[in-house]
């Protein structure tokens, strides 16, 4: 079922967040007479100066409505969306880090589980007072993979082995909408995000913490001694890829007797080694001015065995998005970490 975007209402979890905040941007560039009601706790996981940042072009928008709120505040979630009566979701707010899950449980199970059972419980009531969300799009992750040793992942393949509890959360969520889409006939769709990057990332992910440790002198540590493999997805790919499946929201098959449902992989499909990873991002830092072109990267290097809850490689098969959408991400690693370097540099090197 085909949406036009224009002239409505789009409830954007995570406002302030990496794709949240960049998808936002591009909503009001390209639609015209769109709302958009931004929701985010602006909690403190990492620099909560980068989440002001990115709000405020948005903010400067006069179609613009940003709440600060939780999402585990069901009664707060269920006010807004009969105040707003939005015609699109987009679900992006959780808590992030595979890591981080291992120590801090509780804060995944709050955002990533309470929270987006909230969001589905005040979508499905939104069919009572108006004529309804039309479409559900919400984050998942490439890590509900796990330990899948069959490289491209698609999303046929099953998701059953999660290895941290952050991914265990994703699965859940994906769970959760399939029996709301089946029981309430939401039209949802969950994208699964490989390894999004880009400028005014998460200070947390590999790109940027190297980023900051090389400019200390500091050492890297690389994980599963280097052997580990990315899908780097550019952040305006991601973005992209999100607009084109707002527009199309899947339909039920009585045939088959499948509700409107369905998952998307979102990703470069073009796994990177880590090692070649850093040597790019060396090499861009030189080209900024930022680090000697004499830098010894070898002698920053700390090579350890594979961590609790990673994976050692990932890698998008993204033929359903294609041939849903025409849509296939393109930005080399190169390109993206030269667009991430120039903008470190902006925002930190005046």
């Amino acid at each position: 079922m085909k949406i036009e975007l224009e002239n409505k209402t789009i409830l954007l979890t995570g406002i302030a967040g990496f794709v949240g905040a960049n998808l936002a941007k591009k909503l009001f560039e390209r639609f015209k007479g769109i709302k958009i009601i931004g929701i985010d706790n602006m909690n403190d996981y990492y620099d909560v100066s980068l989440k002001e940042w990115r709000l405020k072009d948005i903010g400067k928008r006069e179609n613009f409505v940003f709440i600060k709120k939780n999402l585990a505040n069901k009664e707060a979630i269920s006010k807004i969306f009969q105040e707003y009566k939005p015609d699109v979701v987009v679900n992006l707010a959780a808590q992030a880090g595979v890591r981080y899950s291992i120590t801090n449980p509780d804060s995944y199970i709050e955002s990533n589980l309470i929270g987006f059972y909230n969001i589905l419980e005040a979508v499905r009531h939104s069919y009572d007072y108006y004529d309804g969300v039309k479409h559900l799009v919400y984050a998942s992750s490439s890590s509900v993979y796990g330990g899948n040793t069959k490289i491209p992942y698609s999303t046929e393949d099953k998701v059953d082995s999660p290895v941290s509890l952050y991914a265990a959360t994703k699965k859940s969520n994906e769970l959760l909408c399939h029996a709301y889409s089946k029981l309430y006939n939401i039209p949802s769709t969950g994208l699964r995000f490989f390894t999004v990057y880009g400028p005014c990332g998460r200070p947390d992910m590999a790109y940027f913490s190297f980023t900051n440790k090389l400019l200390k002198g500091e050492k890297l540590q690389i994980f599963n001694y280097g052997n580990c493999l990315r899908d780097f997805t550019y952040i305006d790919d991601i973005v992209e890829g999100i607009v084109r499946v707002m527009q199309t929201a899947p339909e039920p098959s009585p045939t088959d007797n499948l509700p409107p449902y369905r998952i998307l992989n979102i990703g470069n499909g073009h796994p990177e080694n880590l090692l070649e990873f850093v040597g790019i991002l060396r090499d861009e830092l030189v080209l900024a001015g930022l680090l000697s072109k004499d830098f010894d990267l070898q002698a920053h290097l700390e090579l350890l065995p594979l961590q609790k809850g990673d994976v050692e490689k990932t890698f998008a098969d993204t033929k359903d998005l294609e041939k849903l959408v025409g849509y296939k991400p393109s930005t080399t690693l190169r390109q993206g970490l030269h667009e991430f370097v120039k903008w470190y540099k902006d925002f930190y090197k005046k």
